[in-house]
C-alpha cells in the first residue's frame, strides 16, 4: 500500500515490517527509516542475515530445535544427560531454560500446543516422535514445561498420559511460573527454581 509522502519501496518496507509479530505500523515506520538512514553495508548485512536464516537454518532430526547442523549442538553434546527429556513448546522456551543454567538433559521440542479451538491436534506436534524417542532411547525422566496457560496444561496431562504406560517417570516443571505466563517471558531465576522443584505427573 503507497503511503501519502512516502516513496513506494519505504511504503512496501512498513508493510513487510509490520507484518512481524508485535510489530505495529508506528515501529514499522521507525524501523524502516532506521534502516534507510544506514549505511548501505549495514541494509547488505540485514539482508543476507534474513536470507541465511531461511536458507541455512533447519529443525534437528532428534530434538526438533533450531540448527544449522544435524543432530544439533544440545543433541551432540557427550556432557548433557541423554536420559532426561525436557519437552518445549517452542525453540524460545529451549532457549529460556538454557538460561536458567539449571537443566544438564536434553530436549524435545514440539512445535506448538494442543489447541482445538485453533484446529491443533496431538497430531499436529512433535508427539509421535517424542513416544518413538521415548522407545529407543534409554531416558528415565520426561519433563514437561508447557506453559500454564489452557492449552499449555491441556498439552501436559495428554503427555503425562500417553508417557505413562511406556514405564518412564514424567514431571511437571513446577510452579515457579504465574499461571497463564510463557516459558519465553520468565525471568532465569523464577526459571530455574520451577526446574528444581519440579514434581512427578
Amino acid at each position: 500500500m503507497q503511503r501519502t509522502g512516502l516513496p513506494e519501496p519505504i511504503s512496501r518496507l512498513i508493510e513487510e515490517l509490520s507484518k512481524l509479530p508485535g510489530i505495529g505500523e508506528k515501529n514499522a515506520t521507525r524501523l524502516a527509516f532506521h534502516i534507510f538512514r544506514s549505511s548501505e553495508g549495514y541494509a547488505r548485512s540485514l539482508s543476507n542475515a534474513i536470507i541465511r536464516t531461511k536458507s541455512d537454518v533447519s529443525t534437528c532430526s532428534t530434538c526438533f530445535n533450531f540448527t544449522e547442523k544435524d543432530p544439533c549442538a544440545i543433541c551432540s553434546d557427550p556432557s548433557r544427560d541423554p536420559q532426561i527429556l525436557c519437552v518445549v513448546e517452542e525453540p524460545l522456551d529451549l532457549l529460556a531454560i538454557e538460561r536458567s543454567g539449571e537443566f544438564r538433559g536434553k530436549y524435545h521440542v514440539l512445535h506448538g500446543v494442543i489447541s482445538p479451538l485453533e484446529g491443533v491436534g496431538p497430531e499436529d506436534l512433535r508427539i509421535k516422535e517424542l513416544l518413538a524417542r521415548a522407545g529407543r532411547e534409554d531416558i528415565r525422566e520426561i519433563i514437561v514445561a508447557t506453559g500454564t496457560n489452557v492449552e499449555g496444561e491441556a498439552t501436559a496431562v495428554y503427555l503425562s498420559r500417553t508417557i505413562k504406560p511406556l514405564g518412564i517417570k514424567t514431571s511437571r516443571i513446577a510452579y515457579g511460573i504465574p499461571v497463564g505466563g510463557d516459558i519465553e517471558f520468565i525471568d532465569e531465576l523464577t526459571l530455574g527454581k520451577a526446574l528444581r522443584d519440579r514434581k512427578e505427573m
